[in-house]
């Protein structure tokens, strides 16, 4: 534990270097209002907090900079989710009040709001289709031999396929094949629609097989649903080249990201620094995660990568209320 004398000097080292990605001497430290003692009694202390493993100094004539477990230090003294600023409260309220249209495109224009608070990359990920279960089913004729299935999903997915019949299509065989097809599929998690067999005998079996193996084909197509906007955010953020390499084939890695988010938001908002992650290629990086859900059913998460000298304050204040606010619309339609 650290006294508060050395909590505040760790707390204005953070900030001083994520304002200006310089190493920060005692003298800088010293002036800040929030600290309050002599550059001597601060070079002392920050010598401690190096030991401690705090801090660190990059060169012996430099100042020091936060090691990881400085940051966690700092990010486990935040008050809360803190309170976003007024620019940007407003930028969300403006973009909720106008939000509407399909999910995908709701979660497309979520991810291009995040990066734009947070001034970082944003990543959004859309519940994936294993997890989820059918809602509704209807079943169109669009011509004599043609027909239309769609499934709603309770992540929000519209799945749309059509298929061809054998005869004539009359309007009671599909009213038969849609109660059928309804019955046996609206309920169930898609994981059980691809292993249900319509019962022998049903009206309309063979239309009600072909309707059911059609939505089965436009589940499989679904993939995970990862949103990134942002990414070239990461190239001013980091000194070298080849470190902006590795965290943008990152987050080209589908697997990893959808892996990764699905692990964190276990705990709710969660800011994994460095080697929290998990994944060697971000050790430069820190990620703040958040879920957010429909009815209060798990749908998603959304989150903000940057680097670990990243303005934490501001983005977990950003993540909480955009994740609580997507949540909301989704609930409420």
């Amino acid at each position: 534990m650290l006294d508060d004398r050395k909590s505040a000097i760790l707390r204005a080292v953070v900030q001083q270097y994520i304002e200006t990605a310089q190493p920060v001497g005692s003298t800088t430290v010293a002036a800040r209002p929030d600290v309050g003692v002599s550059s001597a009694t601060v070079r002392n202390d920050m010598t401690v907090l190096e030991r401690e493993g705090y801090l660190a100094q990059p060169h012996t004539s430099a100042g020091r900079v936060p090691t990881e477990k400085g940051y966690r230090f700092f990010v486990d003294g935040l008050a809360g989710t803190g309170r976003m600023s007024p620019a940007n409260l407003r930028l969300v309220r403006d973009f909720f009040a106008t939000a509407h249209g399909e999910l995908e495109s709701m979660l497309r224009e979520t991810t291009h709001l995040l990066s734009a608070l947070t001034h970082s990359t944003a990543v959004v990920l859309g519940e994936q289709a294993e997890a989820a279960t059918v809602r509704s089913v209807q079943l169109v004729d669009l011509s004599p031999r043609t027909v239309l299935a769609v499934a709603v999903l309770s992540n929000g997915v519209v799945l749309k396929r059509t298929f061809d019949t054998d005869v004539d299509v009359d309007p009671d065989r599909l009213a038969d094949a849609v109660a059928a097809v309804s019955h046996g599929v609206v309920g169930r998690t898609v994981e059980d629609v691809a292993a249900w067999v319509p019962p022998t005998g049903v009206a309309g079996g063979a239309l009600v097989a072909a309707a059911v193996s059609a939505i089965r084909s436009g589940i499989e197509a679904e993939g995970p649903r990862v949103f990134v906007e942002g990414a070239s955010r990461i190239a001013g953020s980091f000194d070298t080249r080849e470190t902006v390499e590795r965290v943008l084939g990152t987050l080209e890695q589908q697997f990893v990201v959808v892996s990764l988010l699905k692990e964190l938001i276990d705990g709710g908002l969660t800011v994994a620094i460095g080697s929290e992650t998990g994944v060697e290629t971000l050790a430069d990086c820190a990620l703040v995660v958040a879920p957010y859900d429909s009815g209060g059913e798990p749908v998603g998460a959304i989150a903000v990568l940057g680097p670990t000298r990243m303005d934490y304050a501001e983005t977990v204040s950003a993540v909480a209320v955009v994740s609580q606010r997507l949540s909301r619309m989704l609930t409420e339609g």
